[in-house]
């Protein structure tokens, strides 16, 4: 069980997830390929497509021509054929411009974040084969917390190489595959990656430096204090049941106790002062060495596993990927 940073994808964790593509990868489905191809063949062209969402966000044939570089009566006709497959019209125009049909409206909302996330996609693939740009993809709290101040660092060293992060919490094995790397948490051991341990998972409670509280001798003593409760049903994640569990310690939280379901948020509440939260060393660690946070006892959840840094096996690294690898380890 791992804090919310872990890589999560619709619940299940990054080994279920691989687990997963794994039996999807070696079962072999021809009549699905060929519906696919058959539903594909169906789509309208991708420029008329681009045309039309240019149009439509732009509210004009010719803003969209400009951004396009195409001429106005070429937009138009990629128009034209979209209305084909659509088979309704998707403007309205009249005497003070165009709007947006019901069908229109429908399919802008359908291939808007479809566009996007094919564009990032391209770009993407594109930065993977731009010698000198190294993409990872990691958790939030990771990008944040742990990733984010090393790229700082990195980049003070090697000037010449860009590292570009993508913060996303549904990291899967697939997605691994569309970065140069991905770090992820668990046990490691992963068939087809290359994994490279960076931290351990270490948990303990934490405060605001100057807040007060009474003296901690046992763990009994922790949980009369004003602990920051973390809701987890929505995560595999450790919360203060958890990790007085692992002490063979009971717990239940108190009624009305302040509560979160991100651990930024626990995080944040105690440095505000509210009271004791659950602290992973990767987020906490800098924060208590600038005398902003403190530990509260000695008590320490070490659950035996890792963030990973992996990548794919099928491809060597290029060698600006080569050396932020070094340079982390």
């Amino acid at each position: 069980m791992g804090v919310c940073h872990t890589g999560m994808a619709g619940g299940l964790s990054f080994e279920a997830s691989l687990a997963q593509n794994n039996q999807q990868t070696f079962t072999h489905h021809p009549p699905r390929i060929y519906l696919l191809i058959t539903k594909l063949k169906r789509l309208p062209p991708i420029h008329a497509l681009s045309a039309f969402e240019a149009v439509a966000r732009h509210g004009s044939f010719s803003s969209a021509a400009e951004e396009l570089h195409l001429s106005q009566s070429a937009v138009s006709k990629q128009v034209r054929t979209l209305e084909e497959h659509t088979r309704s019209p998707v403007f309205r125009r009249h005497a003070r411009g165009i709007e947006l049909t019901s069908t229109g409206t429908a399919l802008l909302q359908e291939i808007q974040p479809a566009l996007a996330q094919l564009s990032s996609g391209i770009e993407r693939i594109r930065q993977r084969h731009d010698a000198n740009t190294v993409n990872v993809i990691a958790t939030h709290a990771v990008s944040h917390y742990w990733l984010f101040p090393k790229v700082i660092a990195f980049n003070r060293e090697h000037p010449d190489i860009t590292v570009s992060i993508q913060s996303d919490n549904a990291i899967t094995p697939a997605v691994i595959n569309e970065y140069d790397f991905g770090i992820v948490f668990g046990s490691g051991g992963w068939p087809g990656l290359d994994v490279q341990p960076l931290f351990a998972e270490r948990v303990y409670p934490v405060c605001r430096s100057d807040l007060e509280l009474p003296e901690l001798q046992t763990l009994a003593d922790l949980k009369e204090l004003p602990l920051i409760e973390l809701d987890s049903s929505a995560w595999d994640c450790i919360d203060w049941v958890d990790w007085f569990a692992h002490f063979n310690e009971e717990y239940t939280p108190r009624p009305h106790s302040l509560k979160f379901n991100q651990v930024s948020l626990s995080y944040r509440a105690a440095l505000e002062g509210l009271g004791v939260s659950l602290g992973w060393d990767f987020m906490v660690a800098q924060a208590i060495s600038e005398g902003r946070l403190r530990r509260v006892g000695e008590f320490v959840y070490d659950s035996g596993k890792y963030d990973f840094l992996v990548h794919g096996i099928k491809e060597p690294l290029k060698p600006a990927a080569q050396t932020f690898k070094e340079w982390l380890s």
